[in-house]
């Protein structure tokens, strides 16, 4: 005759051990009781996880600066040492991708100047935090992408590219003229140290041309490129 108390305690031994499917798909035993509220609880705190990480990874977009000016009597409008000059500084103000923030005054980056960004890897010209909302982005430039404004770029009503900047989580607006900038007369006299920072046209006389020359109406705009 079967003893069916112990029947029982080996059946109740054998149910104590349960399967587990972890998060990753592994099954294993366990002589604890599943707690279901627990696994869901342990999901859901690695969504979140994988949520976040998700939010600290910064877009990068690629944008770049165009000028154009009305050019009287001049041409090839650049900065004093070429668009590429590594001491030239390139004004701008940020706006933050993450809550619209502008910042208030005027950035200033140059080639010869570089920093090491989050995280340790290469490096950028730029790191700064959001003021609003403390998020920090980078900016990083990219030499060999700009030429001179010319007159006939002037007279077409053209832009010119002068630099590309790598941003992330940032974009730049409101270019600012600042430094100095260099053009030629059609007669070939040069005139360097130009000092449009004010707003104001330049004008000057060229004697080996024997006419004036000017450059008014400059501006600036970033647009978002490959």
């Amino acid at each position: 005759m079967r003893n069916e108390t112990s029947d029982i305690q080996s059946l109740q031994s054998t149910n104590r051990r349960r399967p587990f499917i972890s998060i990753t798909g592994s099954v294993y035993w366990s002589d604890r009781p599943f707690k279901a509220h627990s696994f869901f609880l342990n999901t859901q705190n690695h969504q979140d996880q994988k949520k976040k990480k998700k939010k600290k990874i910064l877009k990068m977009v690629n944008y770049v600066l165009k000028i154009t000016a009305d050019l009287e009597n001049l041409t090839n409008l650049q900065p004093s040492g070429g668009c590429d000059d590594p001491n030239f500084p390139y004004l701008f103000k940020l706006k933050c991708e993450q809550c619209g923030e502008v910042t208030q005054k005027e950035t200033c980056v140059t080639l010869n100047e570089t920093f090491t960004p989050p995280g340790g890897r290469g490096t950028c010209h730029l790191v700064q935090k959001c003021k609003f909302c403390g998020r920090e982005g980078n900016v990083t430039m990219i030499p060999g992408k700009g030429r001179p404004l010319t007159q006939e770029d002037s007279e077409a009503g053209e832009h010119a590219p002068l630099m590309v900047f790598d941003c992330r989580g940032y974009e730049p607006i409101d270019f600012g003229f600042g430094g100095f900038w260099k053009a030629e007369a059609e007669s070939g006299t040069k005139f360097d140290e130009i000092d449009l920072s004010s707003g104001e046209e330049f004008t000057e006389y060229d004697e080996k041309g024997e006419c004036p020359v000017m450059i008014s109406n400059f501006r600036a705009s970033f647009t978002v490129t490959k």
